[in-house]
């Protein structure tokens, strides 16, 4: 790993693309608008803009290559050798990758490096090694008869993706979508356009032919209403507020009845029972849950739910660690926790954080900010009814509520609209399986938390989303099964 001064000389001569990238090539021009660094608030670049007319031309570009382009009607082993190869290229421009996605989101270069990139680069490997082990079916029937059901690709793709995890986000929808045979229009977050136009370039340079993936830059009440209403685009995948995942749902319902795979907020609840193998590990591993990618997360463990014997001691513990934490420029490798995405997205934390307090919360440790960064949070007496407790915060601010009963823990887990992610933490295997049963989330975590690989799918339940991610069972999303009946 590169060193500070190191990060930042390669920062000041890094190169950006600035235009779309629309079937194989740059398009776009004119002043469009900012891309601002939250680490410094200066103005990275300016990027191209999309309205009605480029999501239009990405969406026809989309459309020729998958009605009458190569992609679909290659074998799945050559398009799973191009997603290796786009794998290859990650690799190759990882350094470039990682400081881009720093620069425009500000998570630390160390997580950007070394978390972000491995999740994109493992992402187009995994899938482009599945490409060519799927198999159809051929149900048994009568004898005089020959069944088969086969995967098809859907057609084309819009992926709307946010800015927390540009790049990892982007590969959970990009890759399934081009192994399945399908073309992508993807729409990157305003914020951070900049990292998936350089995947865009990389997928060309891998040989994907011309219109297979394009990226439009460009907000969401425009290019991403856009997308979400035309009726070239047969499938809707994404992942962002249940806010804009409502919206989606109506310009399905307004357009062509688009299929639509929502991917949405979270309030996650972690419960700590008294028998827990190793209570400092729980405590270490909650605190480092909220306050990971500065809490900009939707599977975060905003909700510690504590077992009231060891509520203190845990929440001391976490405290302890909020206040170690290093928070700094995100081009330091030491840096833990970087800024916070905007100046406009730190007000929204900082209202919870004042609302908190004014609701009777107790404020353990931080709520302190200079510029974007604001300072690891944690409120304990926080009752289930307060805005901390109910609402998505999306940054560092960690609330914790007690228990004394476990069938409590599992009320107070569940008193949510959403259902995302959850951990439990017991020595008890017989508890552990219970209540993992019982929790309604699409990934319960047991004695540990944000952990899996690309074999398991991600997730929601309730108005967390539909549909999952990772694994063969995203390919579900981007296929349609059809049913060819022959009498012999």
């Amino acid at each position: 790993m590169r060193d500070h001064s190191e990060w930042l000389a390669l920062a000041k001569d890094l190169d950006l693309p600035t235009q779309h990238h629309i079937d194989g090539r740059a398009e776009g021009g004119g002043q469009g608008f900012p891309v601002v660094s939250p680490r410094d608030g200066q103005v990275i670049t300016h990027v191209a803009d999309a309205g009605a007319a480029e999501i239009d031309l990405a969406v026809a570009a989309a459309r020729r290559a998958f009605d009458s382009g190569p992609w679909p009607r290659l074998s799945p082993a050559d398009r799973g050798r191009i997603l290796l190869r786009m794998a290859e290229l990650l690799e190759q421009q990882r350094e470039q990758l990682a400081l881009t996605v720093t620069l425009e989101m500000g998570k630390p270069i160390t997580d950007a490096h070394d978390i972000e990139l491995r999740a994109a680069i493992n992402t187009f490997r995994w899938y482009g090694q599945l490409a060519d082990k799927l198999t159809d079916e051929s149900p048994h029937t009568a004898p005089d008869a020959l069944a088969l059901v086969t995967r098809e690709p859907a057609g084309v793709v819009g992926a709307v993706v946010p800015w927390n995890f540009p790049l990892t986000l982007a590969s959970w929808k990009v890759a399934p979508a081009l192994a399945a045979g399908c073309t992508v229009v993807l729409k990157p977050s305003e914020s951070s356009p900049l990292s998936a136009l350089l995947l865009g370039q990389l997928g060309t340079e891998a040989g994907l032919p011309p219109g297979v993936l394009n990226v439009v830059n460009g907000d969401g009440p425009t290019a991403g209403q856009a997308l979400g209403l035309h009726p070239g685009v047969d499938v809707l995948a994404f992942t962002g507020s249940t806010a804009v995942g409502r919206h989606f749902l109506r310009y399905a319902a307004d357009s062509n009845l688009k299929r639509v795979w929502l991917e949405l907020g979270g309030k996650s609840p972690n419960i700590i029972l008294p028998d827990a193998p190793d209570l400092e590990r729980a405590a270490a591993t909650a605190a480092w849950g909220i306050f990971f990618n500065q809490g900009e997360m939707c599977t975060a463990p905003s909700r510690l739910l504590v077992h009231a014997d060891i509520a203190e001691q845990v929440t001391e513990a976490v405290v302890r660690r909020a206040r170690e934490l290093r928070v700094g420029d995100p081009l330091d490798p030491a840096t833990e926790m970087g800024p916070l995405v905007s100046s406009a997205h730190l007000d929204r934390v900082l209202d919870h954080v004042t609302t908190g307090q004014a609701e009777g919360a107790r404020l353990r440790v931080g709520g302190e900010h200079r510029e974007n960064f604001l300072q690891p949070t944690v409120f304990d007496q926080v009752d289930p009814g307060m805005r901390l407790a109910r609402e998505e915060i999306f940054g560092p601010v960690l609330s914790v509520l007690t228990f004394t009963e476990l069938d409590d823990a599992v009320q107070l887990a569940n008193n949510t609209e959403y259902g995302l992610a959850a951990g439990v933490w017991t020595s008890d295997l017989s508890t552990a399986h219970k209540v993992a049963r019982a929790l309604r989330a699409g990934t319960v975590w047991v004695n540990c938390y944000e952990e899996g690989d690309l074999t398991v799918p991600f997730g929601g339940m309730k108005q967390s989303g539909n549909g999952r991610d990772k694994s063969a069972h995203a390919l579900a999303k981007y296929t349609e099964l059809k049913t060819t009946w022959i009498q012999l």
